[in-house]
């Protein structure tokens, strides 16, 4: 081959990287990420996470690698997303993303809020830590004797072992509702504590029964949190979301959050509506209102749960002046011994870390939360629609190889 048909053949073959490298699928011009490390350094500003995140993935690795998050949110037909990361014991950044509301328009921000559905459960696990920690009752006592306003029949099950808080917290009681909360409309009648335990109307779910001895297996119950709103209100003679106020959303720094049902007009302005999967409204309600605060009732910002999260942290490391001593803070990081809960969360090792964790569903609302046990670092995503799961998923993957969590890492070579 001659000189000058090397050097043309060279100059096509180049001419073609380039042209692949300033492509996108959809004749998107490159990334300023390209080319750059998956991981960022220490020497990294908050910005350049937040866009590593948020922007086309590099390497790509196929699948949603090619998209931004805002095409991702597109995709999955979520309209409206919270976003908040937890590095250093700190908030590191936080941002909302696309629309609240598609009926009105209004975008989200930082400060707006989201039903945390099932991420009420470890919430309302703290204040009953704190209830422990003032003496009131222990996470080991018979349930039925800290409850004066409703008895947990024992169907028979308890002979050897008594229905306990921790083990409510932990869906290891034996309790058989395995049944989330659907919610009520805003106007509709809705139950009390009591009359959702019974199934005694207008409760639309049956009642909360024990089906097996306790710490038989785990089956995931939220009849078991709404025992313990039950608990909470009768031993402390308050009402549920004055209770959660004191002990911890005050004390926690979650200054947007509250578990009023329904959302009191100041707060609403603000608040996510509900959507379907294909990014439409659920219905003509905006949201559902939810009388199991305990287990879906707390109203709440990415950021605001991005500080609890750091709290549970800050409390297990030993540091002074935490809502929780260290004690009650490993109480919630270790698992009881029977599936993978411990008092509120899910723990479970991934990668070389061990971390805990809470996912959420309502009616047209999808969260997830996640924390490292020791090293600080976390996530929260909210997102109004029913289609957030995905959404979630991906954005806990992007997070994950931006920051280098050590859920990527592989055991040491022997």
């Amino acid at each position: 081959m001659t000189k000058e048909r090397l050097t043309a053949g060279i100059r096509s073959w180049l001419a073609i990287v380039a042209t692949v490298a300033l492509a996108s699928p959809a004749g998107r011009a490159a990334s300023p990420t390209e080319g750059q490390p998956a991981t960022l350094g220490e020497a990294a500003s908050a910005t350049d996470f937040q866009l590593r995140v948020e922007g086309v993935q590099h390497p790509n690795r196929q699948g949603l690698d090619v998209l931004t998050l805002e095409e991702v949110m597109d995709r999955f037909g979520v309209p409206g997303m919270s976003v908040a990361v937890i590095r250093d014991f700190e908030v590191h950044w936080a941002r909302g993303y696309g629309i609240a509301d598609v009926v009105t328009g209004a975008p989200v921000d930082e400060e707006s809020l989201f039903q945390a559905a099932s991420i009420s459960k470890p919430v309302t696990a703290m204040a009953a830590l704190v209830a422990v920690q003032d003496g009131r009752f222990s996470l080991d006592d018979d349930i039925n004797a800290i409850l004066t306003s409703w008895q947990l029949p024992a169907n028979g099950f308890t002979a050897a072992r008594p229905v306990t808080p921790r083990l409510l917290f932990s869906h290891t009681a034996g309790l058989g509702d395995g049944h989330g909360f659907p919610g009520y409309a805003p106007g509709a009648p809705r139950p009390t504590a009591v009359q959702i335990l019974r199934g005694d109307a207008p409760s639309n779910v049956g009642p909360v029964t024990l089906v097996r001895p306790p710490l038989t297996t785990m089956q995931y119950s939220g009849g078991g949190t709404t025992i313990m709103q039950l608990a909470l209100t009768d031993v402390y003679g308050e009402p549920f979301p004055a209770i959660m106020r004191r002990s911890v959303l005050e004390p926690a720094g979650m200054s947007r959050s509250t578990f009023l049902q329904p959302l009191p007009p100041r707060l609403d302005g603000n608040a996510a509506r509900a959507h379907r999967g294909d990014g439409q409204p659920m219905g003509d309600a905006r949201w559902h209102v939810y009388s199991a605060m305990a287990a879906a009732g707390l109203w709440t910002t990415a950021k605001d749960l991005a500080h609890f999260a750091i709290e549970v942290q800050r409390s297990a490391r030993g540091d002074p002046e935490r809502v929780l001593t260290a004690s009650s803070a490993a109480d919630m990081l270790s698992p009881i011994g029977v599936g993978p809960f411990a008092v509120g969360f899910q723990v479970e090792r991934m990668g070389e870390g061990w971390y805990f964790s809470h996912s959420g569903g309502n009616w047209g609302f999808v969260c997830y939360l996640i924390g490292h046990m020791v090293k600080g670092y976390g996530l929260v995503v909210m997102t109004n629609s029913s289609g957030g799961g995905l959404v979630t998923r991906e954005v806990l993957e992007r997070v994950q190889r931006a920051y280098g969590w050590d859920a990527l890492d592989k055991p040491v070579l022997r």
